[in-house]
């Protein structure tokens, strides 16, 4: 997929990163999405919620008409909101989403590439991120030198060090 521009994420683009938040949620093949409530849950709300404050990072995907297709973004935590991947308050987590039409074609390799650069810029040792092992974008992870460190439900925590 060539017809893609990559740019950085600013706080107006929160709706769309709700939205990329909501198809980051792993479903198995053949299974129903959860209700869009799901967004509402104390875990999964603070991955998103007040962003655009200090540390927080988004790149956004765009198709050659401007429209939004897929988000890659960071954010730190801390032990008082800690949520899935949560290593410590210096390294940011990672969150990752594509709209389901522009899965498996390049881009997630691309804007997972131009995160880890600039979080690295940016002074970070690591980035986390939590995924289901059942997830295809686990490989990709692997790609960029991943490694699991724990689990945490069904899913697992994976950091990646510079």
């Amino acid at each position: 997929m060539n017809d893609y521009q990559i740019r950085l994420g600013v706080k107006e683009d929160e709706e769309f990163l709700w939205e990329m938040l909501y198809q980051a949620i792993f479903i198995p093949e053949g299974e129903p999405r959860p209700s869009r409530d799901i967004l509402k849950e104390p875990h999964i709300a603070q991955s998103m919620e007040g962003w655009g404050r200090e540390g927080d990072i988004a790149l956004i995907a765009m198709d050659a008409d401007q429209t939004l297709i897929g988000a890659v973004w960071v954010r730190l935590f801390d032990d008082t909101n800690k949520t899935y991947g949560y290593v410590d308050e210096k390294t940011p987590l990672l969150g990752m989403a594509l709209l389901p039409e522009y899965r498996g074609k390049g881009l997630g390799k691309a804007l997972l590439g131009k995160m880890l650069k600039i979080a690295k810029q940016s002074g970070y040792e690591a980035v986390s991120l939590s995924v289901d092992p059942n997830n295809p974008a686990l490989h990709l992870y692997h790609k960029f030198g991943f490694k699991q460190i724990g689990v945490d439900g069904t899913s697992w925590d994976m950091v990646v060090k510079f």
